[in-house]
């Protein structure tokens, strides 16, 4: 018998690539805009106030992105929106904050750049997507990448603080890897706005009775507050989750990585961090990772 070997997959179109690469480049603002998180908290902030900053950054944006969409969950999709805004938000936010207090910013960002490792993990059962060991290479790649960018030799390990990055780091890709699964019922706006507002209420009690309301807000705290909701938040999260549907969420996990490299970066533009050679490596490195990722299938 003689068998004959299958065409040739047909080669995907210039316009489509192009359309592809702006969706992939729309997506990565919103990594790029989480990677100014730090700077904006430490120095436009209140002090002390982390439940808080994740409160007003979740709830007014979800409300606001409710009202916009003018639609309401149904059937199913209350419980489903309520796991969704707790993983990729309510659960994430406080877990990061934990983390980000009890250890080196370094450390709290080398274990969020282990997440397209947990999503290429969490894809198996959920996705059906087979473990790939180009994946892994990446990934391992652009953790060490972040690793020479962030960590110095003061960094320290604190038990709880590691476990609260990695479980938030796990909830994130697993929000990443269900919200691909259970697709986008309802326009990116209000799908965005359930997830915040059931994100934030979440975390409004656990805020009030843990922190409370600070003493008085000056000018510069109403903007950084603003500019967490609006940009950071409300703007990012809707780029996120559309490139969440219409990319492969690998590719989506790996954005990821730039959110601790705009971070080293703005601390050196803004805060008169130094950046040296290994730092310089790290961003290679790390950079790569996301270029070659976006490069796959």
């Amino acid at each position: 018998m003689v068998t004959t070997a299958p065409p040739p997959a047909p080669a995907v179109p210039t316009a489509a690539r192009r359309s592809l690469w702006l969706v992939t480049a729309l997506t990565a603002v919103a990594p790029v805009t989480w990677g100014t998180t730090y700077v904006v908290t430490t120095e436009w902030l209140p002090p002390d106030r982390p439940l808080l900053a994740a409160t007003v950054r979740a709830l007014p944006a979800g409300l606001l992105l409710v009202a916009a969409g003018r639609v309401l969950p149904r059937g199913a999709w209350w419980w489903k929106a309520a796991v969704l805004g707790t993983l990729n938000i309510g659960a994430f936010f406080a877990l990061l904050f934990v983390a980000a207090y009890r250890l080196p910013g370094g450390v709290a960002a080398v274990l969020g750049a282990v997440q397209p490792l947990v999503v290429a993990l969490l894809a198996l059962p959920l996705l059906g997507q087979p473990l790939r060991a180009r994946t892994f290479v990446l990934g391992a790649t652009g953790v060490a990448g972040v690793a020479l960018v962030v960590l110095t030799d003061a960094a320290r390990l604190d038990a709880l603080g590691v476990l609260a990055g990695l479980v938030g780091t796990v909830c994130m890709g697993a929000g990443v890897v269900l919200t691909k699964r259970w697709g986008r019922p309802v326009p990116v706006l209000a799908f965005t706005g359930w997830q915040l507002a059931a994100g934030g209420l979440l975390l409004l009690p656990v805020a009030l009775a843990v922190e409370g309301l600070p003493p008085a807000l000056t000018a510069g705290h109403v903007g950084g507050f603003l500019y967490l909701a609006v940009v950071n938040t409300a703007l990012a999260y809707v780029l996120w989750l559309r490139g969440i549907g219409l990319l492969p969420a690998d590719r989506v996990s790996f954005l990821a990585l730039l959110s601790p490299v705009v971070a080293a970066a703005a601390g050196w533009v803004l805060l008169g961090q130094s950046l040296g050679p290994l730092q310089l490596a790290g961003v290679v490195l790390a950079l790569g990772s996301v270029v070659l990722a976006q490069r796959g299938r």
